[in-house]
């Protein structure tokens, strides 16, 4: 009903796309530049890089948008790179982002382009793959810039390719990804209008596109709580303020934040403890505790009640054993809620819906993953959307899950994403 209903108020929306689309053949370019978008998307996959540690696929980025003859910037938030299409005519400024790095993961399956790669973590030696699917969004991009570059004649504008380092978070110690960019002026000189971005999804089908208005996916908080007691022997616990079980009250506490304290009819929260760490015997009470954690939420008011709650939690429960009790919120750094504009959502879902099929675009529930597209969107009009690939002959229930070694994803699903990407440009120009 909520499709239906935007379809209608926007019928003249989809009229000017629809009119474009006569104009330009997107199918047909889409259809020409596929196997390129295959070849990248294999090249990214067996030659991963870590977060901020993207300097080979920099440059073959880099390499490529020059070839397009685009003015291109490199070493933007450490290893990002932008390029700019300038139509030579008055318009807006649209902005396509596809995020670059990869995981510290080994991967599993049997493929002939499968990663063999290490890269540093953390100090560590570890393997690399692209486990969250950033080398099909950086071959999808790819293939909108060579589509949108064909056909500059047509365009009224600019638009600004933005290839993303550190999407999965820089490492310890050092800043990166979105935050980064927006600080060093990605969205000026030209100013951004507007801005699009898209994740395949390893659970929905090729073919499809889901999408939300408003907030999509969460905000970030992680936290760090350090308990500190009293030591004593453990055959002696009344000797003892004892941190171990501070931390127990304290997680089951933090639990009620979100199963009492908030409306959960409206959005969804987490708050989970995903490591605790105290003491090295069995016998011995130790003199602290400490814990990490996470907090996600999907609207601003969620975010400030937990912000209020949780040290008011904190510092009573480790006054009430005697303890003593360090908060630090948020930890090492904080993204915040992806938010779809409402507006923008509305006047693209014919667009969506002309590209993907009626049918094949759906209407989707936000999640409590997190995306740092939404620094972009905290600056300007966004709009961030799945796009599927996952085979028609594999179970969801089959499918590896993102984030795993045996993640992947099906090359015929790239299509969609370059379709949607350049139609994305056209339309928000022919509207604007």
């Amino acid at each position: 009903m909520y499709q239906k209903l935007l379809s209608l108020a926007f019928a003249g929306l989809a009229s000017v796309s629809a009119a474009n689309a006569a104009q330009i053949n997107v199918d047909e370019l889409a259809n020409k530049v596929e196997p390129d978008v295959i070849k990248w998307r294999h090249h990214f996959h067996e030659f991963p890089e870590l977060s901020n540690r993207e300097f080979k696929t920099a440059e073959y980025v880099a390499d490529y948008l020059e070839s397009l003859g685009l003015e291109v910037q490199t070493g933007v938030a450490k290893t990002g790179v932008v390029a700019i299409l300038d139509s030579g005519k008055p318009g807006p400024v649209v902005a396509l982002r596809a995020d670059m790095d990869g995981l510290p993961v080994k991967e599993q399956n049997d493929l002939s382009y499968r990663s063999k790669q290490m890269g540093e973590y953390n100090g560590k030696e570890v393997p690399v793959m692209h486990a969250c699917g950033h080398d099909t969004h950086m071959a999808m991009l790819m293939g909108a810039a060579k589509i949108l570059t064909e056909i500059k004649g047509d365009l009224k504008g600019k638009v600004k390719f933005i290839f993303q380092p550190a999407e999965e978070g820089a490492p310890a110690g050092e800043k990166g990804g979105a935050e980064v960019m927006v600080a060093e002026g990605v969205l000026k000189n030209p100013d951004v209008d507007a801005i699009f971005g898209l994740h395949i999804n390893a659970n929905t089908d090729v073919g499809k596109v889901r999408y939300n208005a408003g907030g999509t996916m969460a905000a970030v908080d992680p936290f760090k709580i350090v308990i500190h007691g009293k030591q004593a022997h453990g055959a002696y616990p009344w000797k003892s303020v004892d941190p171990v079980v501070t931390a127990a009250q304290m997680i089951m506490s933090i639990q009620t934040i979100v199963s009492r304290e908030l409306k959960l009819i409206d959005d969804a929260a987490v708050v989970s403890i995903g490591s605790i760490h105290g003491g090295n015997r069995s016998n011995i009470i130790p003199n602290k505790v400490e814990m990490v954690g996470t907090i996600r939420t999907l609207n601003e008011a969620a975010r400030d009640h937990i912000y209020e709650s949780l040290p008011r939690k904190v510092k009573a429960i480790a006054e009430s054993m005697g303890a003593e009790a360090e908060l630090t919120l948020p930890l090492d750094y904080y993204y915040p809620i992806t938010y779809n504009d409402p507006e923008l959502t509305k006047a693209m879902l014919p667009t969506m819906q002309r590209t993907a099929g009626v049918e094949n675009t759906l209407l989707s529930k936000p999640v409590t993953g997190a995306e740092d597209f939404s620094f972009f969107q905290e600056q300007i009009p966004g709009l961030y959307v799945w796009v599927g690939g996952k085979p028609l002959d594999v179970s969801e229930e089959d499918s590896p899950a993102h984030h795993t070694p045996e993640f992947n994803v099906d090359d015929e699903g790239m299509k969609l994403g370059v379709k949607l990407l350049t139609n994305f440009t056209l339309d928000y120009m022919a509207q604007h």
